[in-house]
């Protein structure tokens, strides 16, 4: 299913896009937690502490906007107020292993390194994803006229995308092959993740 149509499908049913609403605000917390875990103890750059807290934003602003299509609505993070759970929980932990796999087996990294080297990559696919997934949606409020938006995030998540990109740059000369691995693994997630919202809608 073509992915605008399968959000146009969820934001036409209020409990379902309350719910998509709170598994993207999931999925951003997840990742905003993911970073400060991978945070080394003592050499922590402004532009990592900047990126965790506008993804904690990010999950904040988007439970926020649930409260636009009705009172009491996924008031937490449980099962049965999230869309494809199983898919949603598990997708950027998934793509951490994935990563952290090719880097040990390509790169021989190991500790601080390694978790920084994930970071990286893992970050970078999901801004590309991103990149893609907020304006399609945003797209779709528009033509629905929903009062709920996403703009203030999309604006974020392409400065995300521009900082990651200096900083795979700076991390290796062969940055592009490590960041096109880790967009193939993040796609097939993709691709499983809609699958999985497809049996829902």
């Amino acid at each position: 299913m073509n992915f605008q149509h399968l959000l146009t499908g969820i934001v036409a049913d209020t409990q379902k896009h309350a719910r998509w609403l709170n598994t993207l605000s999931l999925m951003e917390n997840t990742g905003a937690r993911k970073i400060s875990a991978s945070e080394h103890k003592t050499d922590v750059t402004l532009i990592i502490l900047k990126h965790a807290a506008e993804e904690h934003r990010h999950a904040f602003y988007l439970k926020k906007q649930i409260s636009k299509l009705g009172a009491g609505l996924c008031p937490d993070y449980s099962d049965e107020h999230l869309l494809a759970t199983h898919d949603s929980r598990y997708y950027l932990n998934m793509l951490d292993v994935h990563v952290c796999k090719y880097l040990k087996s390509e790169l021989k990294l190991s500790g601080n390194e390694l978790k920084f080297a994930a970071y990286l990559l893992v970050t970078y696919a999901i801004e590309v994803r991103a990149d893609e997934l907020y304006p399609v949606y945003q797209d779709v409020l528009d033509a629905t006229k929903s009062k709920v938006n996403v703009k203030s995030i999309i604006l974020e998540e392409e400065g995300h995308l521009e900082e990651m990109l200096v900083q795979l740059k700076n991390f290796s000369p062969d940055w592009e092959r490590h960041a096109d691995k880790a967009v193939e693994f993040e796609s097939e997630l993709f691709g499983k993740w809609m699958v999985g919202l497809e049996r829902e809608i």
